[in-house]
Order: structure tokens, then C-alpha cells, then sequence
């Protein structure tokens, strides 16, 4: 059954006239009526009466004419639909987070999105750096936001959204609590540090720091997640490098401060992952809009 035949029917059952709707059609009116024998003829039903004056619908047709309609509409609602995914103005993506993403980046990305491309559906993933960027480059994610650096090897793209630095994380009443601290004093001090199987970026960048500052840190807790990391320096496991961005988490029993000789700390990041070759128009969209953010930031 084309749907050209049907139009055609319905346009004939509009005007009631083969003269008119031939008109309307932009089409000589006998192949308008081999057109509507046609469709007669595949649905086994007769749809109009014939007379002199022109035509009506039989009781066959007045049943069929809604069905009809509606699968008009359908199809430009298809059309509609697929003339939007090709300029990424509608569609779905799937989104790969870093748990600290979520303090400040995250949310206002994927807010100026969803008021921007509201037919875009997103779905969400939480999960370490690495796990994220093995996932973009598998096709199982379409975009990633994680923590830079990243030290997985895979075939994705980055793009970096915003630069970040260490600080220090130390439960409250430390000793350190009221007094200028340099990371080269912290030789001594038992660390949490980040696992480096599952969080390579920011173990890389940690013992990186603490090697410019002249030792290797004291391990006392590993983890995985910023989160855990903070939760042991509550419970008084140690002191941590955590991202400058956590100061935004309001702990009670935790205390950041910035490091006397923080140009020697090794710089971190956030970043977004995708894959160049395989991207839709709604992924550059989303590339799109976290870049202008990240300028105007």
C-alpha cells in the first residue's frame, strides 16, 4: 500500500470531487482515478459511490477516512522527526559521568541543554574516568565527561572543558587546620590515595605532585571515587590531594586548604570524551554547547 494512493483518498474524500482533488493534487485527474482503483482494489473495499455530480463515501470508506488521516500524519510526523535527528535537534545520547562532574560542571551543562534541545532525551552513566572512555570508544556511550588526565589508551577524541588544581583535604581540628601548609611538609603525613587500576588520571597527578615535592606520599586508604576519598579523610584515615572543586561540598568535618606551593602541584582538569568518526549531530550539539561554556567560564 503506498502511501501516495492514500493521500490521494483522502484528498478525494475532502473535496468529493475527482476535478478538484486533481487540482489539489497537482495531478491529471485519470491518473487520480486508476490511483483510487487501486487502493480499492488492495483493500478489497469499494470507498466511494460514483455519480454524475461526483462522488461520496460508502460506509467502507467513512470507516477507513480516520485510519487514513492518521497515517498521514504519521508520516510527517517520521519526516519531521528524521529531518530533526539529522540536525540534532532531536534524538538521544547517552552520557558517561565521573562522580565529581556532578558538583558543578554537570548541572549546568545538562540544564542549558535540556532547555535547549528538549526533544534530545538523555540517559546517564556513572562511572570511573577510565571505564567511561573504554565505553565511548566500545560505541556503548556517546559522550563522556571525566577527569583529565586520563591515562586509558582508546580510540576517543577529548575535548578539555575546564582546568583544575589540588588541594588539600584534612579532617577538622588537624593540626595543620590553622597554619600555612606547603605540600613538601607532607612527607611524613599518611595519604588516601586514588587506586591506580581504576582512577589513573588522578593517581598519575597525585603521586606526581608529591614526587615534584620531593617524596612519595605515606598510603594509608586507596579508593576509587573523590567521594570515598573525602569520607576516609572525615573518618581521620589521613589527609588527601583532592580536586579544587570539592570545597563546594559542604562537609562538616572537613577542611580544605590551598598549598603554599601550589604552582609545583601537577594540574588537573575535566574533560569530554567522544568519538569523532561515529558522532551524531545531537553529540556535536552537546560538544557544542559544553565549549561555549567552557569559554565563557
Amino acid at each position: 500500500m503506498e502511501l501516495r494512493r492514500i493521500r490521494h483518498f483522502v484528498v478525494l474524500a475532502e473535496t468529493l470531487n475527482f476535478h478538484k482533488a486533481a487540482e489539489k493534487l497537482h495531478i491529471a485527474q485519470p491518473p487520480l482515478s486508476v490511483s483510487i482503483q487501486k487502493l480499492e482494489a488492495e483493500l478489497g473495499l469499494t470507498l466511494f459511490h460514483r455519480n454524475p455530480k461526483g462522488v461520496s463515501l460508502t460506509e467502507e470508506g467513512a470507516h477507513i477516512l480516520p485510519l487514513s488521516i492518521r497515517l498521514l500524519q504519521a508520516a510527517e510526523q517520521v519526516e519531521q522527526t528524521a529531518l530533526e535527528i539529522r540536525e540534532g535537534t532531536n534524538g538521544s545520547l547517552r552520557i558517561g559521568i565521573v562522580g565529581s562532574t556532578t558538583q558543578q560542571l554537570f548541572q549546568k551543562l545538562v540544564s542549558a541543554f535540556r532547555t535547549s534541545y528538549p526533544k534530545i532525551s538523555l540517559s546517564f552513566s556513572e562511572a570511573t574516568s577510565t571505564q567511561i572512555v573504554q565505553a565511548v570508544s566500545s560505541g556503548k556511550l556517546d559522550i563522556g565527561l571525566i577527569r583529565t588526565p586520563i591515562l586509558a589508551s582508546a580510540d576517543v577524541n577529548m575535548q578539555i572543558l575546564e582546568n583544575d588544581h589540588f588541594i588539600l583535604a584534612l579532617p577538622e581540628g588537624h593540626a595543620l587546620a590553622n597554619q600555612p601548609v606547603r605540600l613538601s611538609d607532607l612527607a611524613d603525613t599518611p595519604f588516601i590515595v586514588y587506586s591506580s587500576e581504576h582512577a589513573r588520571g588522578l593517581h598519575y597527578a597525585m603521586m606526581a605532585a608529591c614526587q615534584s615535592a620531593g617524596f612519595s606520599p605515606k598510603v594509608s586508604q586507596v579508593a576509587v571515587q573523590v567521594q570515598t576519598v573525602l569520607s576516609l579523610v572525615e573518618s581521620n584515615f589521613g589527609l588527601a590531594l583532592v580536586p579544587s572543586v570539592m570545597e563546594n561540598i559542604n562537609r562538616y568535618r572537613i577542611i580544605y586548604k590551598r598549598l603554599e606551593d601550589e604552582s609545583t602541584v601537577k594540574r588537573i582538569g575535566y574533560g569530554l570524551v567522544y568519538r569523532q568518526e561515529t558522532e551524531s549531530m545531537a553529540t556535536s550539539r552537546f560538544r557544542a554547547l559544553a565549549s561555549d561554556m567552557s569559554v565563557r567560564t
